[in-house]
């Protein structure tokens, strides 16, 4: 079974590169929760992210064109809203996975003041 899913996987690459891409930004992130619930226009987007409008407008872009939230016109407005609820199922999937990893994760950086590296521990 599990060579199955790795074949499987193999074929669609380039498709989970796609969507993934899209995802890894923290903004677009939380643009995809922002409209989860309903349809939203950019005004109220913008406001509930406290984001500029130019920069709202460039990510949902990017998800309107990984097909990851829904277009709507009424008017001068225009709607936003998720595209498909399983997307969330797979945030939340992945919150698990980045939360469990990175809590054991060292790294080193700078000590405030010294000009010595000291390991840091990344955690909630």
């Amino acid at each position: 079974m599990e060579d199955e899913r790795v074949v499987l996987l193999n074929g669609q690459l380039d498709k989970l590169a796609f969507l993934a891409k899209s995802l890894s930004d923290e903004n677009r992130l939380r643009i995809l929760l922002c409209v989860s619930n309903e349809k939203k226009p950019v005004n109220r987007i913008v406001q509930e992210m406290n984001l500029s409008q130019a920069l709202v407008s460039h990510h949902l872009k990017e998800l309107k064109r990984s097909l990851l939230v829904k277009v709507e016109r009424n008017g001068p407005f225009v709607y936003y809203e998720i595209s498909d609820a399983r997307i969330l199922e797979i945030l939340e999937k992945l919150n698990l996975v980045a939360t469990d990893l990175l809590a054991a994760r060292t790294s080193f950086c700078f000590e405030e003041g010294r000009k010595t590296l000291k390991p840091v521990m990344f955690s909630q």
